[in-house]
């Protein structure tokens, strides 16, 4: 029966006890007549119809209804119905008396308990009923207490036997509700009485509903409800004393005859022990504390990689250690047995002076979870290195749980580093200390480089390398070098580490002495200016002018260099303009240019242009005059990687003023025979252009400025540790930002939007579509078959034979995140991406905005096609089949009326103006963000008058989002650099994938 809001209604709360499900609760609304009273109008209130009642409700109304919905039958059998059952059915097998799932039931119990305290907790001061037989929600008003009850657990020990019962007390309060003058007996035996929720205890007797305090757990009082008292025969006593009697004492008031509580109070010391314990593939017990002892696992002391140190946390009361439990009660008690009595010590424990110091803990960096912490070896005495004295002067004991003889160093350790400028390079100067013993740095270095966190001192103790030290001084251990005859082992470092040395000195690691001149390298603005050679034949831009005194300035410190501007900002100018200052200023050897075969003849073509005073030879060609001699009468030296390859025995003679390496990302590869053929060329400078230094991995970075600057960043085993695989494999955002301080002096980068000032800004946003229903349903099954399929062939084949099921099986769940119709040609559903892009594209349009919208998938553009089609809505289309290309472009250039123009992705990512359009729509994330920068640049570019807004449409938990999570790990240097993914699919490991198909 449909009641009105619109007419005077009240909402109540009814309690129903279900056949199987026990005592729920519901909400409903009831119809009032003219005098205010409830009628039998009603009808259930649910988060479905609760808008409709709004103005008569409050917050706790809402959160009651969405609580009470969540405990309904149709819910528990929708939530625990796996076999999709009836619901009949369903109760029927699950609480069969004989054949029932017991586990079922108990996690439905479960469920339900943890519902109704919530829904208990805020029910208060709310009209609550008992449910009529006739289904009338308000049959019978619920009393509630206003005063939590309390519960006495009373214990009579006789000869034979121990009876056991609780008596349950109410307070009655003063007439001005100030003062509790009296407590009554609540008698709940033999009375019906009904519990409607255990944890915690609410319990109805007749109408009135009683709530406890301490928390008391319904299931202790339930047992008394049909009888007096439990009966305990005396062959278990002792065994019942220690597992239950124990915990009553603890938690609750107990009230013995036949045996004694004594209550102590004892002032707690916090004891902090540290205990070693190994992580391996064998089970290892962690340590535990018994009465303030512990057991320790075994260790192999020539294997730090799995050992971690426990710190646990504990509390002295005289003779007796707890350990720190958050959720533990108020007191501990232990049982005492003398001939035949029973001894209860109920000690007290301080727990809001536990609590500070846990908080004190947590202050200092020990983030405890329960009392209980393990930490890598180095992070520990790290912490205990700082964090000793305050330990101490906070009253805390640290113990050591020692195993072997094995005592570890737990005092004060320090390092300090001076760096001082020397001619050629920079000095160092190391003292390092633990405790009384000063330890050579060298022998430090070593064990760092080794990943050797620990050693002994001369009395024997362990000391442990702080985790700081690794991470603070590992770029300098690894860049140090010994001087080879020098007899105090003086250690230094190449003046190109010059941005680790400002570092250093910048987080107060190190004090440094350096000239104001090698100074100014920090900053590239405060680079002096050069005049431009007065044979240069064009005009520097301001930006190509501030280049051009980049190379200059770090040719006087001998400073290899790295330009790499993005395509079309100039390069082959700059270097132009460079090599003809170098003429002027009166070198003497020629420079030599190497490129790609195909980029040969515009480099002479440029030279011709910009540097006609140049003398420029192309050494190329089968026939070519293989003497080095010729060289002597010119200025540039044009050649080919390839031929650098075949003549490096003839050229590695000759001493060259400049290399320079164009689109240098051939030498990517420290192994190939290009890049072991141009590291033999003889040099006074060093200079690669590239607009991509990083392509698909961080050496790549690594072989290009080793030839720039050898040495730069060490080995490339020292590279691929410290760096690459941090960085690729973990992620770890502080390597990224440490690699690029230190090449950043060597490295100049500026894209079009730095230098170009007519290109607009360019705004970029990323838009989650939720899936609907239908379309959820379809990824969800097509996921979990794909990830058997591929996890299988995964195992079977390896990664290697496994690319073309995985790339079909991410295909295919990209498929459906944009629309299952593009993988079910039948599917009549609809999809939620398609929903919001239709949406933007409408309103877009209706703004007068022009928009690009690029698929990878053709079947993607087409399920588009077709609703622009039936709305009658005009666009300019583009595939790899479109014939007459040229003509889609103009129309959306000049036709004010087409508005869209759908692209796809390949088809359209290159060679297009298309500066008409001011919006850009990327349907789906491509593997490849280099491709997609590519479709934005189609709008995004010199001519462009309007910002141009760019929306990337990601589904929601699907693959999509986790591509483009992926896409952001593996580009981790690409705002100061460039990289270009060619080979995504190459570079996905098994943890990626199976990341993918979570």
């Amino acid at each position: 029966m449909k009641v009105s809001p619109a007419q005077p209604f009240q909402i109540v709360y009814s309690l129903l006890d279900h056949e199987f499900l026990g005592y729920l609760i519901e909400a409903f609304v009831i119809q009032l007549n003219a005098r205010g009273e409830l009628t039998l109008q009603n009808q259930t209130l649910s988060t479905q119809n609760v808008g409709e009642f709004a103005q008569e409700l409050d917050e706790r109304d809402f959160e009651l209804v969405k609580l009470i919905d969540s405990i309904q039958q149709d819910t528990i059998v929708k939530k625990f119905n796996t076999r999709k059952l009836p619901a009949v059915d369903f109760f029927l097998k699950i609480y069969d008396p004989q054949k029932g799932d017991k586990l079922l039931q108990e996690a439905i119990c479960g469920y339900l308990e943890t519902i109704k305290a919530q829904i208990m907790a805020l029910l208060p001061d709310k009209p609550f009923y008992i449910m009529g037989n006739d289904g009338n929600p308000a049959w019978e008003r619920i009393k509630w207490m206003p005063e939590p009850a309390r519960v006495h657990f009373h214990f009579v020990r006789n000869p034979d036997s121990t009876h056991y019962f609780p008596i349950i007390r109410y307070p009655i309060r003063s007439a001005d509700g100030r003062d509790v003058v009296e407590t009554e007996r609540v008698d709940f035996q033999f009375k019906d009485a009904l519990m409607i929720c255990d944890e915690p205890a609410y319990m109805m007797v007749g109408n009135k509903l009683y709530h406890f305090s301490k928390n008391v757990d319904g299931k202790k009082l339930r047992p008394f409800f049909a009888k007096n008292h439990i009966v305990i025969p005396r062959n278990i006593e002792q065994q019942y004393y220690e597992r239950f009697v124990t915990q009553l004492v603890a938690s609750y008031d107990v009230f013995p005859k036949g045996f004694e509580i004594r209550s102590e109070v004892l002032p707690p010391v916090p004891v902090l022990t540290i205990s070693e314990m190994v992580q391996s593939s064998r089970a290892v017990s962690a340590p535990l504390f018994q009465n303030g002892s512990t057991s320790v696992g075994t260790i192999d002391d020539d294997d730090e990689a799995g050992q971690r140190i426990v710190f646990d946390l504990s509390f002295q009361y005289g003779d007796f250690n707890f350990r720190f439990d958050n959720f533990g009660p108020s007191s501990n008690v232990s049982l005492e047995k003398k001939n035949d009595e029973y001894i209860f010590h109920k000690i007290r424990r301080d727990q809001r002076l536990e609590k500070q110091k846990l908080g004190f803990l947590r202050d200092t960096g020990l983030e405890m979870n329960h009392g209980r912490l393990a930490l890598s070896k180095a992070e520990a005495f790290t912490w205990l290195s700082e964090r000793g004295q305050q330990l101490e002067e906070s009253g805390f004991l640290v113990r050591q749980a020692i195993q072997d003889g094995k005592r570890y160093f737990l005092g004060y350790s320090s390092i300090s580093v001076s760096i001082q400028e020397g001619r050629d390079w920079f000095d160092i100067y190391a003292n390092v200390r633990f405790g009384e013993f000063e330890i050579p740095f060298l022998k430090l270095r070593n064990l760092i480089l080794n990943k050797k966190r620990e050693f002994k001192l001369p009395n024997g103790e362990i000391a442990v390398i702080p985790e700081a030290w690794f991470t603070r001084y590992s770029e300098l251990f690894g860049f140090l070098e010994r001087l080879d005859d020098d007899i105090d082992e003086r250690l230094m470092l190449q003046k190109h580490h010059i941005a680790l040395v400002q570092e250093l000195e910048r987080n107060n690691l190190a004090t440094t002495t350096i000239s104001r001149k090698l100074e100014r390298l920090r900053d590239f603005d405060t680079i002096e200016s050069f005049q431009v050679p007065v044979h240069f034949n064009g005009t520097l831009r301001p930006y190509q002018k501030a280049g051009y005194d980049w190379m200059n300035f770090l040719r006087q410190y001998n400073f290899g260099g790295c330009l790499a501007d993005d395509m079309g900002l100039g390069k082959t100018v700059m270097t132009l303009a460079m090599l003809q200052g170098q003429k002027e200023a009166g070198a003497t050897s020629p420079s030599l240019l190497v490129m790609p075969t195909s980029l040969l003849y515009n480099w002479e073509l440029e030279a011709r242009k910009f540097t006609p005073d140049l003398r420029v030879m192309v050494y190329t060609g089968t026939y070519r005059d293989k003497n080095t001699a010729q060289f002597d009468n010119y200025d540039l030296i044009l050649t080919s990687y390839g031929i650098v390859r075949i003549d490096i025995d003839l050229l590695s003679d000759y001493r060259f003023n400049y290399v320079i390496l164009d689109e240098s990302q051939a030498i990517k590869n420290p192994s190939s025979h290009i890049t072991k053929a141009v590291v033999q060329l003889n040099t006074a400078h060093r200079l690669i252009l590239t607009g991509t230094p990083l392509e698909n991995s961080t050496m790549d970075l690594w072989s290009q400025l080793s030839f720039i600057n050898p040495g730069l960043l060490g080995t490339q085993s020292f590279f691929r540790n410290e760096y690459q695989i941090p960085i690729e494999k973990r992620h770890d955002d502080a390597k990224t930002s440490r690699l690029y301080s230190l090449i950043k002096p060597f490295m100049l980068r500026r894209n079009k939007s730095q230098v170009a000032t007519d290109l607009p800004e360019k705004v970029e946003s990323v838009l989650y579509c939720e899936m609907t229903p239908d379309q959820e349903k379809q990824y969800e099954e097509a996921k979990s078959y794909y990830r058997n399929l591929i996890l299988e062939h995964i195992e079977e084949e390896g990664m290697a034979k496994s690319q073309m099921v995985v790339l079909q099986g991410l295909t295919k769940l990209r498929q459906i995140a944009n629309h299952p119709r593009m993988v079910d040609a039948d599917y009549e559903g609809d999809s939620g991406k398609l929903d919001d892009v239709l949406m933007r594209l409408e309103s877009a349009m209706r703004d007068h905005h022009k928009v690009l919208v690029f698929s990878q998938f053709i079947k993607h553009l087409n399920v588009v096609q077709q609703y622009l089609k039936e709305q009658k809505i005009r666009y300019a289309y583009l595939d790899g089949a479109t014939t007459d290309r040229q003509s889609q472009v103009a129309l959306f250039q000049t036709d004010d009326s087409v508005k869209l123009f759908l692209i796809s992705l390949k088809a359209g990512g290159l060679g297009h103006n298309l500066t008409a359009a001011d919006y850009v729509f990327i349907l789906d994330p491509w593997w490849n963000p280099a491709i997609e920068a590519q479709a934005v640049d189609r709008a995004h570019r010199i001519g462009q008058q309007k910002t141009v807004f760019t929306y990337k449409f990601i589904a929601k938990n699907t693959v999509e989002e986790k591509i483009l999570s992926l896409q952001r790990a593996k580009q981790q240097l690409a705002g100061s650099l460039i990289t270009t993914e060619e080979n995504f699919m190459k570079s996905l490991t098994k943890e990626d994938i199976m990341a993918l198909l979570e």
